[in-house]
């Protein structure tokens, strides 16, 4: 795939406007309604003119998300959290692949052992 996950992308599928907010929340991985609620509540605390602006860039320069972007809810999750904490997600990869390692070392152990319940478990099946 040559897009890139880890780079923000306007979300005008779930978007109301642009879909600056709805991509800064695919982004993050907090949910939209947040999102939208802090943009209000940050323009009526006092930068209106700079968070219409700010929105009006990101609107004006941000790509639209590729369609296809992500296989399923899962693959969507762990590059939220690639983006988020690169350093947590190689570790939680790693820690997978470890687990995966010594459970197939235990299965080769059980299948390479002299174990004459086993040997004999195996040739009924055949």
């Amino acid at each position: 795939m040559s897009d890139s996950r880890t780079k923000f992308y306007l979300d005008r599928q779930h978007s109301q406007w642009k879909g600056v907010c709805a991509g800064i929340a695919d982004y993050t991985g907090i949910e939209v309604i947040w999102v939208r609620v802090a943009m209000v509540l940050l323009t009526l605390a006092g930068g209106f003119p700079w968070t219409l602006i700010a929105y009006g860039l990101i609107a004006w320069m941000a790509e639209p998300k590729p369609a296809g972007l992500y296989q399923d809810r899962e693959d969507q999750k762990f590059w939220q959290g690639v983006r988020s904490n690169p350093t947590r997600s190689t570790a939680e990869v790693r820690a997978k692949f470890r687990e995966l390692d010594r459970r197939l070392a235990d299965i080769e152990l059980h299948y390479t052992s002299r174990n004459s319940a086993l040997a004999r478990e195996i040739d009924s099946l055949r």
